[in-house]
Parts: C-alpha cells; structure tokens; sequence
C-alpha cells in the first residue's frame, strides 16, 4: 500500500468507513463515493451553512458552499454546464443545480477531514462515475472491462445485472447477520457461480465493506 493509500485508508478509519467499497481508481486516481461522504459528515457532524448562487441559468448552475466542523470552516465552489463537464444522455433530466451542489459539499467534505488532494468524489467528473465499480454507463463499462459486458446488460425482460441486484441485496441487508445469510444462502453462491471470477471477489469485497459498516470487526472482515 503506498502512502497516499494509507493515508485515505487511516482518515476514512476515523469515521467508521473502510476503503473496501468506497474508494476506486480511475487511471490511477483514487475515487469515493458521494453516499460514503454523506455519511462522513454525518459522523463528523459538518454543518453547512446556505449555499450561495453565484450563476444561474437553464442547462448552468455556480453554487458556493461553506461547510464548519467544530471550529474550522471551508469553503468551495460547485459547477455545473450540461455538454461541458455534465453529460446527460436520450430524455434524462439535467440536474444542475443539484449537481453543482453536490460538488461542492463533496469538496467542502474533502477538505474538512483533510483528504482533499488525495482523493475525489464520483461527483467530480462523469468519468469518474462511467468507470465505478458499478457504473451505470454500459459502453464506457464494456470499454473498460470488457470481461464484464455480458453481465453487466439488462436482460430482454428488463432484469437488473446478477452483480448489481446482489450488491443491493447486500446494501438492504440491515444486520451483520442479515448479510451473512446472504452471502451463505444457496441461491446467492449459485448466482456467484455464473460470474467471473473478478466480479464474484468484487461482491465479496463489497459484503465485506457493508459487513464492516454494520459494526463487525475489519480484522474479521478481511
């Protein structure tokens, strides 16, 4: 593990979060997730103060956002411009405002607990949420993994991929047990079975994660 690894993993370490599940690369650079911030500030008890509009306009929004937690204070700054560094593809909606939001709290989060520059949130660039473990992006997906392709598309009935309806199975589990059960029950290794071998330790990794959230000791999680 090289330093900045230790470093994210020692931070995320104070709020109860494991990297396992949270923290991904794209070409190199690590990536968290915006929920696994959310809840950091939770835990941290970050109290955000009204964000600012600085621009507002149909497909562009600028939103300033200053986050305190205990006696310090930053701030940053949240953009958001549809065709520019926010993609929206066929009929979805276009967000801005809650993009740009979320950007910028992402940030604040970051630099409060003193990660910023060490890592970045999902939120911070498409690229970073087409190539996540669990993107939603099939083709950036099948470009990067192409191992993967087959079970990453819907089938004809609509069905949702094997790996991605057991990791929310696993995110639903509300118990240590409830997981175990899970990850034990016949059905579940049958499903496992069908997958490759590098998507079957992917799942595994993140019920290791969700076990670690729900209190069970990383040492046995491992």
């Amino acid at each position: 593990m090289n330093a900045t690894d230790r470093r994210i993993e020692e931070v995320l370490a104070k709020f109860g979060e494991p990297m396992a599940g949270n923290v991904w690369r794209v070409q190199g650079t690590p990536v968290i997730y915006h929920k696994a911030l959310e809840r950091i500030a939770a835990q941290a008890r970050i109290v955000f103060d009204q964000p600012t509009i600085v621009r507002a306009e149909r497909d562009e929004a600028v939103i300033l956002v200053t986050g305190r937690m205990g006696e310090r204070t930053e701030w940053s700054i949240g953009e958001a411009l549809v065709g520019v560094n926010y993609r929206v593809s066929g009929k979805q909606a276009a967000y801005v405002y809650a993009m740009a939001e979320k950007r910028a709290k992402d940030r604040v989060i970051l630099k409060l607990i003193e990660l910023h520059g060490y890592v970045y949130s999902e939120e911070e660039a498409d690229e970073f949420k087409e190539a996540r473990p669990n993107g939603s992006d099939e083709a950036h997906a099948e470009k990067v993994h192409p191992e993967k392709a087959s079970s990453r598309k819907r089938n004809d009935a609509g069905q949702m991929p094997v790996e991605e309806d057991l990791k929310q199975k696993i995110t639903d589990a509300t118990s240590i047990n409830a997981v175990t059960d899970l990850m034990l029950h016949a059905d579940t290794q049958k499903r496992l079975g069908t997958l490759p071998e590098g998507i079957r330790d992917e799942i595994r990794d993140f019920a290791k994660a969700r076990l670690v959230e729900l209190g069970w000791p990383a040492r046995k999680a491992a």
